[in-house]
């Protein structure tokens, strides 16, 4: 798998590339760095962890229970779980460290490994190093110091997480939402109860497709990635919206009432208009990647709302957040955070605000979302070339260049290697879907000449 630790964590196929020893030996190496790190200093070290419910994540649990009670720490086990649930209960039980089992919106057989520290928040670039070589040095054969006796890790099931959670989803939202009818697209993933529950304490009517996980069918046609069977659910129902997460739940794409869909930009505008109206979008400001609609930046100019942009990835949108102050932050794929209530990505809890906004306007979603204009925008992989040249490239900067000029102010040009394939992604987002075809076909052409 090469290095062990991507974006978000480990991932891989389960069984193949991630294997029972891997997750039971990454669980022992990170409760080693973290106790040497001063993590668990003066008591005896807590760790949350949750899964998905794909069925390799029953195995990958036991071997994860396994290695941080083998290192010492006792095992809270929340069953399954989204993602934000197992960040959120790390932080509000005290636990010192949070582990859950899923790769998100990826096929069935993938599963994957994400750790939190203390409070909730993703592990520091150093410390997943650090584990990924404590890790390496121990499977070659130097020996783990493993503790006897009463020295060993207990597990116990924390069944309250669930209600926890939920309550906790309930307590921070602005409004309730009767008078709402809302379809719930669960992915056959983690939120399969969780949200359902969730909308409906909230006050929402509410209609559930995609709920039923059996361990093998995340993800199967369903969920943020396939949006048909909820835009056909959303009519069929006559409902105001519909919402979709992924197979973790820590992303949230919508419906409108018409069936048209809402992507995380357009989430972002509502939310970030919202709580500007509210006095809780600090310093005027959301955060987005660089891949954000053109049309998300210019409708955030004319409301008087800036917009800071980082690269592709919700942790490098966290990061800017965090260090800046930040309240609201998203990626166009639905990965929204609000950091006053979360410290990743929720889309139950984005879903939900989403809802209550609607609720507390009376306006439709349609209309909400139509604060911005969606640029049409076309993306083309260019493989088997060197990515590395892409910005050093004069030849490809001349004909950036060239791009550039001929969209004007209601275009724009992105040129992105792929930090995992040997291929460049061009990016064109133009006023016209036949102009933005066409000037992305002539940059990959120079790319694949240029790079090739």
């Amino acid at each position: 798998m090469g290095r062990l630790f991507g974006t978000d964590g480990v991932r891989g196929v389960a069984n193949a590339d991630l294997t029972a020893e891997l997750a039971l030996g990454l669980s022992v190496a990170a409760a080693h760095v973290l106790a040497e790190a001063g993590t668990f200093a003066g008591h005896r070290p807590t760790a949350v962890v949750g899964r998905d419910p794909r069925a390799s994540g029953e195995f990958l649990e036991a071997a994860v229970v396994a290695g941080l009670a083998s290192a010492g720490v006792d095992v809270l086990r929340v069953g399954v779980l989204p993602t934000p649930a197992v960040a959120y209960l790390t932080g509000a039980l005290g636990a010192d460290i949070g582990v859950m089992l899923s790769a998100s919106h990826n096929a069935m057989p993938d599963n994957g490994v994400k750790f939190f520290a203390r409070g909730g928040h993703k592990l520091a670039d150093e410390l997943e190093d650090r584990i990924e070589t404590v890790y390496e040095q121990h499977r070659t054969g130097e020996p783990w110091n493993r503790p006897t006796g009463a020295g060993v890790g207990r597990v116990t099931d924390y069944v309250e997480g669930f209600d926890r959670y939920v309550a906790h989803l309930i307590g921070v939202l602005p409004n309730r939402l009767d008078g709402l009818k809302v379809v719930l697209d669960e992915a056959h993933g983690a939120a399969a109860h969780v949200s359902p529950e969730a909308f409906a304490r909230a006050g929402a009517e509410v209609v559930t497709i995609g709920a039923e996980p059996d361990g093998l069918n995340i993800n199967d046609g369903c969920g943020s990635t396939h949006l048909a069977l909820l835009r056909a659910a959303v009519v069929e129902h006559g409902a105001d919206l519909g919402i979709a997460h992924d197979g973790d739940a820590d992303r949230c794409l919508a419906v409108d009432a018409a069936g048209e869909e809402v992507d995380g930009d357009q989430i972002l505008a509502v939310l970030a208009l919202a709580m500007r109206e509210a006095g809780r979008l600090r310093r005027d400001t959301v955060v987005g990647t660089v891949m954000s609609n053109l049309g998300f930046k210019l409708a955030m100019e004319r409301e008087g709302i800036q917009l800071v942009q980082t690269a592709v990835g919700d942790r490098y949108v966290l990061e800017s957040m965090k260090a800046e102050g930040y309240a609201l932050g998203g990626e166009q794929s639905g990965h929204v955070i609000v950091l006053d209530h979360a410290t990743t990505g929720d889309g139950t809890l984005t879903g939900l605000m989403l809802a209550a906004r609607v609720a507390a306007t009376g306006r439709s979603l349609a209309e909400l979302a139509g604060v911005m204009e969606r640029l049409p925008q076309v993306l083309v992989n260019v493989p088997d070339v060197d990515k590395s040249r892409v910005h050093t490239s004069q030849e490809v900067a001349a004909a950036v260049a060239e791009a550039e000029r001929e969209l004007g102010a209601t275009g724009r040009v992105l040129l992105r290697p792929s930090g995992t394939e040997p291929l460049v992604r061009v990016m064109v987002e133009a006023a016209d879907i036949e102009q933005a075809r066409t000037v992305a076909g002539q940059l990959a052409d120079v790319v694949k000449s240029a790079l090739g």
